[in-house]
């Protein structure tokens, strides 16, 4: 649990994840976050709009993740690792498999998912981000190099900036 608490501290540093309480060596104490499973919540709750903000906030919750070179390790997999509240609030949990020494993909994961990951036939992913190939390429660069710009051109093509 100490390693995960200092995982959990780094990702509270860019304001991501359950706000971190207190831990031990056999106890993990954070802020109670209530919220639906991300498939769950997609099948109740989202509309077009709430989905484009939903990921716009998600994306720029992982871009900071990846500004400090925290990996979540789990974001391909979003529906376990992702909580939303019925007012449409994300909270990525779960840092149990985040490294510092792997290299960043939370941003990749994370749109990879929602482009061709389960979700994306629930979220009609084609028609609300038809611009897949210039996506790719823009995720490509953004691997590349993780900066501002190139994050900013997701953004951009996604047309949620």
């Amino acid at each position: 649990m100490i390693n995960e608490a200092k995982l959990l501290r780094l990702a509270n540093s860019v304001d991501v994840g359950p706000r971190l309480i207190t831990a031990t060596r056999d106890l993990l104490v954070m802020e109670l976050f209530e919220g639906l499973p991300l498939f769950k919540w997609v099948d109740g709750f989202a509309k077009d709009t709430t989905v484009k903000k939903l990921l716009n906030d998600l994306l720029n919750s992982c871009f900071r993740l990846d500004s400090v070179g925290l990996d979540h390790g789990e974001l391909s997999h979003a529906p376990k690792n992702v909580l939303v509240s019925p007012e449409g609030e994300a909270c990525i949990v779960d840092f149990e498999s985040a490294s510092t020494t792997r290299r960043v993909a939370n941003v990749t994961s994370l749109l990879q998912y929602f482009l061709f990951g389960r979700i994306s036939k629930t979220i009609r992913a084609p028609k609300l981000f038809p611009m897949k190939r210039a996506i790719l390429g823009k995720l490509s660069k953004y691997k590349q190099e993780t900066s501002v710009k190139n994050f900013q051109a997701i953004l951009d093509t996604l047309r949620l900036a």
